[in-house]
């Protein structure tokens, strides 16, 4: 049975229980299918899209509360499903929703679409639950993915929202909840900037934000801690992706609180190079390599660029220009490995690792065993041997876990001494900001 067959059949049971306590049961709206943000209806014109109007008619016709705890929810409370499971949060009308997104006034795009909402709230289905990892959604906007992940039963959902102007609202239903959402003025992708001192909002220390919400540190092993939902920066997503993945080698801002999750929509160029294979010399880069190494990576969803709202200051393109096919926005799940990090491979010379795939990557036709050479004179052919790699394989054929073994069997050899890239990897690191 499926996650949305089994939520229906629990609330079933919940309304028989419910009528038996006297209590109204209340009823299921149907969503309206996906639409194009590209028609024009939806940006001035007189005439509404079919399925707004059926959404509209829908939402007054059925007027769900706010979920405040009436006697019915609170003598359930604790016993059985979360309270958002019967007494549900009205998600808006589609129309209503574009209006809201259309305050932003920088580069971003929401998610107003219910049906998008639902599908990513069903792929968390198993992570929503009381003793499972805490929810933070970035930059939540009008709260349609809020709203809907509370109504899945998310016990705790973070919304950290960077704009003021979304703020009052997300706020006034954090007020009407019984401690399952908390709204934080912050920018995820502004976490631990460069530099030291007082933070102006959104700006934010990962430490003070962790602190704040009661989050600790949990072993590298342990259980995800916290799964961040959202959409990549349109303008930074490839220095934004950099920044994370020094930070995970390094067990730095979030990841030193564990191993935190990544669930997010990303555009599908990046996509299809962080998932390039050995051999694609176009699109396998060291960025990609160092990901598949650290993550297990899986593709969720795609999902066109108009199903989704897109707000900019100055206009521009909705859809940034590329060599490769850029036609979706992929839900991609990212989870660090338990086993990343072994005696060999640690915090302390993980930036090694980093800078060795880069400089191996940097000509993909290069042969590899000319790289080791360069780094320890005569030591490229015993190390290809010892891991049994062709001696005129090229870097850009060479495997992500290859390349880790790679690095373990260095750091066990006695003629490569431990500056070997000490200076490069000292520079890199000042220019990243994790120190």
């Amino acid at each position: 049975m499926s996650a949305h067959s089994s939520r229906l059949l629990v609330f079933a049971v919940r309304t028989v229980r419910c009528q038996s306590c006297g209590a109204q049961p209340l009823r299921l709206a149907p969503l309206a299918r996906a639409y194009s943000i590209d028609s024009p209806t939806l940006t001035g014109g007189s005439q509404k899209p079919q399925a707004i109007q059926k959404l509209e008619k829908l939402s007054n016709s059925h007027s769900l509360t706010h979920r405040n705890l009436s006697a019915v929810a609170s003598s359930l409370k604790g016993q059985c499903r979360p309270l958002s499971r019967f007494d549900f949060l009205d998600v808006g009308a589609v129309e209503e929703n574009i209006k809201k997104a259309l305050t932003c006034r920088v580069l971003r795009r929401f998610i107003v679409n219910p049906d998008i909402a639902s599908l990513i709230a069903d792929h968390l289905d198993s992570d929503l639950s009381e003793n499972r990892a805490v929810i933070f959604e970035c930059n939540p906007g009008p709260g349609v993915l809020t709203r809907t992940l509370l109504n899945a039963g998310a016990q705790r959902v973070v919304a950290l929202e960077s704009e003021k102007t979304f703020l009052p609202d997300l706020q006034a239903l954090e007020s009407s909840l019984d401690g399952q959402l908390e709204v934080v003025h912050c920018d995820f992708f502004k976490l631990d900037p460069i530099g030291k001192g007082p933070m102006k909002p959104p700006a934010m220390y990962t430490e003070k934000l962790f602190n704040d919400l009661g989050i600790t540190e949990v072993a590298w092993t342990a259980d995800v801690p916290v799964k961040v939902i959202g959409i990549f920066s349109q303008r930074n997503e490839r220095n934004m992706l950099w920044k994370l993945v020094y930070a995970l080698y390094e067990r730095l801002s979030v990841f030193r609180y564990g191993r935190v999750e990544l669930v997010m929509f990303i555009s599908e160029k990046e996509y299809t190079k962080l998932t390039a294979n050995p051999g694609d010399l176009r699109q396998y880069q060291a960025l990609g390599v160092l990901w598949q190494m650290a993550c297990d990576i899986q593709l969720l969803h795609k999902e066109p660029w108009s199903s989704f709202v897109t707000t900019s200051k100055h206009g521009g393109p909705a859809i940034p220009r590329s060599m490769f096919t850029n036609d979706h926005l992929c839900l991609v799940r990212m989870t660090p490995r338990r086993d990343l990090f072994t005696d060999s491979l640690t915090t302390s010379n993980s930036a090694t690792l980093v800078m060795m795939i880069k400089q191996c990557l940097a000509k993909r036709k290069a042969k590899l065993v000319d790289r080791l050479n360069s780094w320890s004179p005569g030591s490229g052919q015993k190390l290809l041997k010892q891991l049994e790699l062709p001696e005129d394989i090229f870097t850009g054929h060479v495997y992500p876990e290859e390349y880790k073994q790679l690095f373990l069997a260095m750091e066990h050899s006695e003629e490569f001494l431990q500056s070997w890239l000490y200076e490069e990897i000292l520079e890199n690191t000042q220019n990243t900001g994790f120190q």
